[in-house]
């Protein structure tokens, strides 16, 4: 019996087939579940990388994140109950929160207190306004606070806009069921099995040597 690789191997060798080829848009779910913080920063830093290097959009949903792992992110979409409570750069996350009324403690790595600051139980400790009562602020008032802000307005603009197909180049985006024609499909899967060919050309060799001798042992045996 031979071991076979890892659980961390695993997420390596499948993030890595999938940067594979020219990959404009990649959407990764929970990629670093059971690697240490050490490997987990890595392949973030690569698929930071790839992103910038390439012009690549890459969507990663990560649980909890050590906070050089969360520093390598451009912008963050948090969510709550199905709602979209932020989204825009990361750098201005914490100025969004401050303006609620809550502010992340020096020492608090600022992915728990995203977690922590829409919890019921644990947004009370986070508020920094001492002369106003503190009340607890629902994921709804969060996305009321958000829309309304510049990042929020910003956002909505952005969204609001008609995107200019003259910008895009014409194939790519495909809507038909498969982006080549059948010929071309056959001319890569020919091409293919002659490079397979080549490469095992022994194999087929000594297999037309054996049906050969096989079939002269037969004849002999008649």
């Amino acid at each position: 019996m031979r071991r076979g690789i890892s659980g961390g191997q695993k997420k390596r060798l499948t993030t890595a087939e999938m940067i594979v080829g020219p990959n404009k848009a990649l959407f990764m779910d929970e990629i670093t579940n059971g690697l240490d913080s050490s490997t987990a920063f890595q392949i973030v830093y690569c698929l930071q990388l790839l992103a910038h290097l390439t012009d690549a959009t890459i969507l990663v949903s990560l649980l909890q994140p050590a906070p050089e792992t969360f520093d390598l992110f451009d912008d963050l979409i948090l969510m709550a109950e199905g709602k979209i409570m932020y989204q825009g750069p990361r750098d201005q996350a914490l100025k969004f929160f401050e303006d609620c009324g809550f502010r992340c403690p020096e020492r608090k790595g600022v992915a728990d207190f995203l977690q922590e600051v829409i919890s019921r139980k644990d947004q009370a400790q986070y508020w920094q306004r001492p002369e106003l009562p503190y009340s607890y602020m629902s994921v709804n008032m969060f996305c009321k606070k958000f829309k309304e802000s510049y990042c929020g307005m910003k956002l909505d603009q952005e969204l609001s806009d008609t995107f200019d197909r003259s910008k895009i180049h014409k194939n790519a985006v495909s809507f038909n069921v498969y982006s080549l024609s059948r010929l071309e499909l056959l001319r890569a899967c020919m091409a293919r099995e002659l490079l397979l060919m080549r490469r095992n050309s022994f194999i087929y060799v000594f297999k037309s040597v054996q049906v050969k001798l096989n079939s002269h042992t037969s004849l002999v045996a008649l």
